[in-house]
């Protein structure tokens, strides 16, 4: 059986993981014992706050939305449910953009359901 020398693997294993933790500062950029820590730390903490950022920002998205949907005497949760009634499919952040970037839209969508609504209300009586 022939000699294998593993300096490639070692090599390759350890670029890699340098390239990882680039822009580190101190020795966690360059030392392997210090590196491979900061990587699997790092990697916790990205794990964490991916999943903390959509929970922020949904909740950003909805305290705009509010704000803009008050004005028009209605509250967050009736104007969510209004939408899906009219099956207007429109995501939160589509619809926190239109309320800081694009309001005349959102009061068309508004005025819209609000006009079905009523509609719907004569029907009925």
């Amino acid at each position: 059986m022939s000699r294998v020398k593993r300096g490639t693997t070692h090599n390759k294993r350890r670029k890699n993981l340098l390239r990882k933790v680039k822009g580190f500062k101190f020795g966690r950029k360059n030392l392997l014992r210090l590196a491979r820590t900061a990587s699997i730390k790092a990697g916790a903490n990205r794990y964490r706050d991916v999943r903390r950022k959509k929970r922020d920002f949904r909740r950003l998205w909805q305290v705009r939305i509010n704000a803009f949907v008050r004005e028009f005497d209605l509250s967050y949760s009736r104007f969510i449910d209004k939408l899906k009634k009219n099956d207007i499919e429109l995501n939160r952040k589509i619809l926190a953009d239109f309320s800081i970037n694009n309001k005349k839209i959102l009061s068309q969508i508004i005025e819209k359901i609000n006009s079905k609504e009523a509609k719907k209300n004569n029907a009925s009586d």
